[in-house]
């Protein structure tokens, strides 16, 4: 039997589907670009793109799979839907912090970013479920948090 994964992200970009796959796998260990499927001259009247431009370019990041669709402008990320980044150490979280805020990415509260083609993404500390589960720390834990913008593992163990 086929060793497949049955979920698949899907994201959408007016343009930017191949640089931005091309730059999430820059970043992520395990991550591949797959294959890329590109507009031919069919079809220019209704998606104007041009000729040799990328449709859609399947990657992995982690091993898990996405799409990247060069659908056009109607549709734009917001906070709605985001990826959470899960990291066991500060490094993780200051590695992926800085790499997805980098060229016009934008920090948020709490984990928060966007980067720079707009894609929400949570890097939180694996610790930080044990610590909310702690009813006496919680309070402290989250008093903390809620202060921050990038996740500092430190001051949250020590809240």
């Amino acid at each position: 039997m086929k060793d497949t994964q049955h979920l698949n992200i899907c994201l959408w970009f007016d343009n930017e589907a191949e640089e931005a796959a091309n730059f999430y796998t820059s970043v992520f260990k395990n991550s591949s670009i797959g294959h890329i499927s590109r507009y031919g001259k069919e079809g220019f009247e209704f998606h104007g793109k041009p000729e040799g431009t990328a449709l859609t370019v399947s990657f992995k990041l982690n091993n898990m799979s996405f799409n990247a669709l060069n659908g056009g402008p109607q549709f734009k990320f917001n906070e709605s839907v985001s990826i959470v980044v899960n990291c066991d150490t500060q490094e993780e979280i200051d590695h992926y912090w800085n790499h997805l805020t980098s060229g016009g990415g934008k920090e948020s509260q709490c984990g928060w970013l966007k980067d720079k083609y707009g894609l929400w993404w949570q890097i939180v500390p694996t610790i930080l479920g044990s610590l909310m589960s702690d009813p006496a720390k919680a309070p402290r834990v989250m008093n903390a948090f809620m202060k921050m913008k990038k996740f500092d593992i430190a001051t949250l163990v020590n809240a």
